[in-house]
């Protein structure tokens, strides 16, 4: 298994798959703009509706990809922890179901029943808002405040194989700064992940 995910790392990396983005994507200190995208239960959200909310985990991210699948677990916790806090996870598929039909609005459906996702999940139909974020890989972070200020960019730790063997947690350490109301010491790590699926 390792092998197996260790070349499909080799090829992910190596590849970029569709056009490309149309878009730089953000920096960490600017604002990003609000979307408005459709959740698997049908209704449409934007980060306007979480007014309450003290920050976003926006997370690109996908139902077939074998690096989604390996974090799944950890952005469900992560929104179990800092929802309470008031940050919540906004996860965001925006591949192109054409080219993987695992990730078509249907099967988003049923793997967030099936796994019992507490978060959102939104479909990015247009694949305009991963390419105005500058999202390039599943999964691809973004931690903001609740003026949408970007205040970390990137990966969600150094080990998407081992959870056990994680050492840094950079986007956890990111938000526990914020929280503290410290600066964030490390703003940008490289998303590793599938490269996204663009029409």
């Amino acid at each position: 298994m390792k092998y197996f995910v260790s070349i499909f790392i080799i090829i992910s990396l190596s590849f970029t798959t569709g056009k490309k983005q149309a878009h730089p994507g953000y920096k960490v200190g600017e604002q990003a703009v609000d979307f408005k995208l459709k959740g698997v239960d049908g209704k449409y959200y934007s980060l306007a509706d979480f007014n309450k909310s003290k920050g976003f985990i926006v997370i690109f991210t996908c139902n077939h990809c074998p690096f989604a699948q390996a974090y799944e677990n950890r952005i469900i916790s992560l929104h179990k922890k800092y929802s309470l806090k008031g940050i919540p996870v906004i996860a965001i598929n925006p591949n192109d179901p054409v080219k993987e039909p695992e990730d078509n609005y249907e099967n988003m459906q049923k793997r967030s029943k099936d796994h019992k996702y507490p978060f959102i999940y939104l479909i990015d139909e247009t694949q305009q808002t991963a390419r105005t974020y500058g999202a390039a890989r599943t999964p691809h972070v973004f931690f903001m405040d609740a003026k949408r200020i970007i205040r970390y960019i990137g990966a969600i730790d150094d080990n998407f194989e081992e959870p056990e063997q994680v050492k840094e947690k950079y986007l956890e350490n990111a938000i526990d700064a914020f929280l503290k109301g410290k600066n964030v010491s490390v703003t940008q790590t490289k998303a590793i992940g599938c490269g996204i699926k663009w029409k």
